[in-house]
């Protein structure tokens, strides 16, 4: 297939050009490069710089490479900037949704893999988390992803031929298992990320907030996919995409770690010690988020090769140990 990676400088999107690539699919490439890393794209793909709003852009690499399928990777994801700055987040990532959908309706290209996020959740009061419990975000990027998923299902009701899978992301760790890339984020909020860059002497602790939640050790707990398992996911539900299909699945491992667990993981993996200092509990920090992924294994026949801690922090370790600066390197 010709495929279209939104996004496919960051993280996750390039991780998802480099495995379609490697399956002999033919990729393009759109990024804007605002957090993502020209340096990330696979070399073998189509690298085009633009927005989501360059509609005409978009419209013309979609006729000019005949592209069959769009992966949405390309949003603003840091839940406390979405806070203080909610407008760029339902700027970027509703509203550039929307202008996406626009140069795919006008390019004629039926078939979308949506990049959502465990956030829409809210505060769910069951664990584990299954994709009918009740949607309610407390934050303005789980509503900028769950405005998206309205608008998806309403065109679909529009155009009986168009099909998409919302995917419902816990949290993604992990490098390439030849560590060639990863993450590099700036500012860096996800734990296994700060954790390794304590150890390599970038900042001098990671703080864990609270340890007083009805948890077994009073710290919270989150689900962790590998980034790998995660985009492999998303090849399986756009080559199974069918007119009119309209999917929405959880993506986890179906457990749980604790913020001391994780730390003691990372501690057995790279045999260093982690500076840690203990705060108070943040606002909005749910004790426990973890995912039921049954639909997406029993329906799609997907399932995690990572299901480890230990094996998932290994490749983030190859990859930050040997590029502590990230793509700066």
């Amino acid at each position: 297939m010709n495929i279209l990676v939104t996004g496919g400088a960051g993280y996750i999107g390039s991780h998802a050009a480099r495995q379609l690539i490697e399956a002999g699919h033919e990729v393009v490439v759109v990024d804007n490069l605002y957090r993502g890393h020209r340096a990330a794209v696979h070399p073998k793909a189509t690298f085009i710089q633009a927005s989501l709003t360059q509609k005409d852009v978009l419209e013309k690499a979609m006729r000019e490479h005949q592209i069959e399928g769009v992966m949405h990777f390309a949003a603003l994801a840091y839940v406390g900037e979405s806070v203080t700055q909610p407008l760029d987040y339902y700027q970027n990532n509703t509203h550039g949704s929307c202008c996406l959908l626009e140069a795919m309706d006008v390019a004629g290209v039926k078939r979308l893999v949506f990049s959502s996020t465990c956030a829409t959740y809210g505060e769910p009061e069951l664990m584990p988390i299954v994709e009918t419990m009740h949607q309610q975000p407390i934050n303005p990027y789980g509503w900028s992803k769950l405005m998206v998923e309205r608008v998806l299902m309403d065109y679909a009701a529009a155009n009986p031929s168009f099909a998409f899978t919302a995917l419902r992301y816990f949290n993604v760790a992990g490098s390439a298992a030849d560590g060639s890339i990863g993450e590099d984020h700036e500012p860096e909020t996800h734990l296994i990320p700060v954790i390794l860059n304590t150890i390599l002497g970038k900042r001098e602790s990671i703080t864990v907030f609270g340890t007083d939640y009805p948890t077994p050790d009073g710290t919270c707990i989150r689900d962790y996919i590998h980034v790998e398992d995660l985009v492999a996911a998303h090849i399986t539900a756009m080559q199974s995409q069918s007119d009119g299909a309209q999917r929405f699945y959880n993506l986890g491992i179906g457990r749980g770690y604790s913020v001391k667990e994780i730390i003691e993981a990372v501690e057995r993996v790279t045999g260093k010690t982690v500076n840690v200092e203990y705060g108070d509990r943040r606002p909005g920090d749910p004790p426990q988020l973890y995912a039921n992924s049954d639909k997406i294994q029993n329906e799609l026949g997907w399932s995690p090769k990572y299901t480890s801690i230990d094996d998932i922090i290994a490749t983030a370790w190859g990859w930050f140990s040997n590029h502590p600066d990230g793509y700066n390197d």
